[in-house]
Formats: C-alpha cells, sequence, structure tokens
C-alpha cells in the first residue's frame, strides 16, 4: 500500500504509532563515538556557559518579526 494512498488523519494516526513505537525502544538506538562527543561537548559548553538560550516567546517574536 502506497501511504499517499491514505487519508491525512491515518497517516497521523501512523505517524504517532511509529514514534511510540521509536520511544518505547530508545534506549536500543545506540550513538557513534562521533554523535557522543558533539553531545559531551555541548553539555560541556552549557555547563560552563549555563545560559538557557532564549525561550520561545522570545525566538517566536525575533522570527515573526522579519
Amino acid at each position: 500500500m502506497e501511504i499517499q494512498q491514505l487519508s491525512v488523519s491515518e497517516r497521523i494516526v501512523l505517524a504517532q504509532e511509529l514514534w511510540e513505537s521509536v520511544l518505547a525502544e530508545q534506549n536500543k538506538i545506540e550513538l557513534s563515538q562521533a554523535q557522543r562527543d558533539v553531545l559531551d561537548a555541548r553539555l560541556a559548553a552549557y555547563e560552563v556557559d549555563s545560559n538557557p538560550g532564549s525561550d520561545w516567546d522570545s525566538v517566536k517574536a525575533r522570527i515573526t518579526r522579519k
């Protein structure tokens, strides 16, 4: 069956079911060493800076101003 033959609502339900199946097995997802290194570097930078970034309202306002 082609996915495009499904209605939009059926595709949304399918996407939700796929996502839930991934979440159920999230501990089985393996990261490469390069991915681990990037995450470790980002975490270390955050811990030094402790800057959580901008909140969503500020980001949205900047985006919609343009």
